[in-house]
């Protein structure tokens, strides 16, 4: 069996070849994980020892060729491992990703009160004996075999990586240059392996035409995610999501820099049609600046409630099935608003985005939890200007000062994206595109 390429290679795929009206503002456009190629998320739900995670499957190719290959730093239960709803994680994304949110500028005429903005499994021969006699020759160890719903899981530790590898490729799976060291290091840590691939009667007696996510669930004192083995046959960098549920705070990087995104900036209104291609630069821009060897986050929030909401807050029945497991099943599901003062939910969730490769990351990612629970997302803002023709003197002092807002507008969107400023502004409105102020004496004696 040949293992094609896919795009959960960041935990070790060994592979070869509603609009709504939010509290501030209308929230108008999200930037999700679609928005990047070979992006792919894992969510990790932590508290004291205890871990659970999920692992998206992303792949689109012949299922009979989907190989995963997971260093875990404990032994696995048959009760620790199961197959999730993929989409709760894709209402996760929803919730979190960065937003677009628009403002109509009040009639200058009329003074209103506004609202401040908020802060931002393996085939093996039936002669098992002989081979576990030839396992053993290997010093690999086959620790536990079981099939979970669509998937064929085995769980194994190794001595050596070159006995890891020969185990692998005699089972069908081809090894790319460059693993044995990677294996090797996790087998120095005492890790073991946790090797799945597609049951195809299982799948075909469930009815899914497409890979469900993998939850496991075990203790360690490891806050941990294993990326190397994804490094080792990529073909470029690639964008990886982690969507951590803890239980006191916001989750950062200990061995990378965690860094907040750039937010809360007035853009261009014509970025309404073009918010994933500014998103793209301006992440891509971030990366480059930070010379690529930095963790970047996108959200972080309590999760009984969002301003502006992209979706609604997780229900407490999607949240358990994550793996929340500190959540009682009587707890209510969040309000989509601001929460009465004092009913904080006892989940946080922080949203990082990384683009990583062998070179910038040579090392797995490890976290901590912090006690800071100060909520950060990534927004962007649209005002749209005033379009009425009153005459009074706010209008004309309004309007004085359009083209100093437009103009800064501009040069912000071309700080963060790299774009050429002249070409922005070619795209913007100008102060002749506003409705004109009639003259007085034209109404004067008019019926």
């Amino acid at each position: 069996m040949s293992v094609t390429a896919c795009s959960l290679v960041l935990l070790g795929l060994l592979c070869y070849a509603d609009v709504a009206l939010a509290f501030c503002g209308f929230y108008v456009a999200k930037a999700d994980t679609q928005l990047f190629n070979k992006a792919s998320k894992v969510v990790l739900i932590r508290h004291d020892d205890k871990t659970v995670i999920t692992m998206v499957n992303d792949y689109r190719g012949d299922p009979q060729e989907f190989a995963l290959v997971v260093p875990v730093p404990t032994f696995l239960e048959r009760e620790q491992i199961h197959v999730g709803d993929r989409a709760v994680i894709d209402h996760l994304d929803a919730y979190s990703a960065p937003r677009l949110v628009e403002y109509f500028d009040a009639d200058p005429c009329r003074p209103r009160p506004v609202p401040s903005s908020a802060p931002l499994a393996l085939g093996r021969s039936s002669d098992t004996k002989a081979a576990a006699e030839s396992d053993k020759s290997l010093g690999v160890t086959v620790e536990a075999r079981y099939t979970v719903g669509e998937y064929d899981i085995v769980l194994l530790s190794a001595e050596q990586s070159s006995g890891l590898e020969t185990w692998l490729t005699q089972n069908g799976y081809r090894i790319p240059p460059g693993a044995t060291a990677v294996l090797g290091s996790y087998i120095k840590q005492g890790m073991r392996f946790f090797v799945a691939k597609v049951n195809l009667k299982e799948q075909s007696r469930l009815g899914f035409a497409y890979l469900r996510p993998l939850q496991i669930a075990f203790e360690s004192p490891k806050f941990m995610l294993p990326i190397r083995l994804g490094t080792v046959n990529a073909d470029g960098p690639q964008d990886l999501y982690i969507f951590t549920l803890t239980r006191k705070g916001r989750v950062e990087t200990t061995n990378y820099r965690t860094l907040q995104l750039p937010t809360g900036m007035d853009l261009p209104v014509f970025i309404k049609g073009e918010f994933g291609d500014f998103y793209r630069a301006m992440f891509d821009r971030q990366v480059e600046k930070e010379n690529r060897r930095a963790v970047f986050l996108e959200y972080a929030w309590d999760m009984a409630w969002c301003d502006p909401c992209a979706s609604n807050p997780l229900s407490a029945d999607e949240l358990r099935q994550l793996g929340v497991f500190w959540l009682s099943a009587s707890a209510p599901t969040p309000p989509r608003a601001r929460p009465t003062p004092g009913k904080a939910q006892e989940v946080f969730l922080t949203r990082l985005h990384v683009r990583y490769d062998a070179t910038h990351f040579p090392e797995d990612l490890s976290f901590q939890e912090t006690a800071d629970r100060s909520n950060f997302q990534g927004r962007y803002v649209l005002r749209h200007a005033w379009q009425g023709t009153e005459t009074c003197s706010a209008a004309g002092e309004y309007r004085a000062k359009l083209p100093e807002r437009w103009d800064q507008e501009a040069r912000t969107l071309a700080g963060l994206t790299g774009w050429q400023v002249e070409d922005i502004r070619k795209k913007m409105p100008t102060y002749r595109s506003l409705p004109e102020a009639p003259q007085w004496w034209k109404k004067l004696w008019q019926e």
